[in-house]
């Protein structure tokens, strides 16, 4: 257990908010849209916490597609797939952060996704409450992996890196922490597996979200 935190940052894809339907779904119809190469889903599901205008790059990178369309046509897309009900959180998420508020602790989001879809998703699954902080992909210069999201975050509330736990569950969560000087927890159940968040630097993984109160 870690005495000294005071902040906790959350990525909120896979690690609070099951999406994993909602972002392949919306992956798929827009490489067909867009003519692109076929991707399985795993292909796919490996993109997930990278900047939509980073996608095209990693995924696809005999093709000359720049970011800015490819990111277009998915939030477009995005939009029909994204229905009322259509994200929940994950077992257990909603007490454990009523204890972290009950212990005083900080808790902030940290995300490639838009803020705008952040705000609508902290509003409609009743985090309003318990998330002090969203940080969304524009809200920085540089996102995941870099550090900035976490620098940013920990400079407005004038704190620093040893205070801080980052909680994520694909590498760029890991990395993103590890580069601002944090430690990290990172989640199995999400889109990477415990191999991966543990190759990347993770110092701690856990299988169920209460499992982290085991570390603050």
């Amino acid at each position: 257990m870690n005495n000294n935190t005071r902040i906790v940052i959350f990525d909120f894809d896979g690690t609070l908010g099951d999406t994993k339907k909602v972002i392949l779904n919306t992956m798929q119809a827009t490489i067909k849209e867009l003519g692109l190469p076929e991707r399985t889903d795993a292909e796919c599901q490996a993109m997930i916490g990278l900047p939509l205008n980073a996608v095209p790059e990693a995924l696809f990178p005999e093709v000359g597609i720049t970011g800015e369309k490819y990111a277009n046509t998915y939030r477009r897309i995005f939009q029909s797939y994204n229905e009322e009900g259509a994200v929940k959180l994950f077992p257990h998420v909603m007490e454990t952060l009523e204890e972290l508020r009950g212990r005083r602790i900080m808790m902030t989001i940290a995300s490639s996704r838009s803020h705008q879809t952040l705000a609508e998703y902290i509003e409609n699954l009743g985090l309003r409450d318990t998330i002090s902080y969203v940080l969304g992909a524009e809200n920085v210069k540089h996102p995941k992996p870099a550090s900035d999201p976490v620098d940013k975050t920990l400079m407005i509330f004038s704190l620093r890196p040893e205070t801080c736990i980052v909680v994520g569950d694909t590498v760029y969560d890991i990395q993103m922490g590890k580069n601002a000087g944090c430690c990290t927890i990172g989640v199995s159940y999400g889109n990477n597996t415990r191999e991966q968040l543990e190759e990347a630097g993770a110092d701690y993984v856990i299988d169920d979200f209460q499992d982290l109160l085991k570390y603050i």
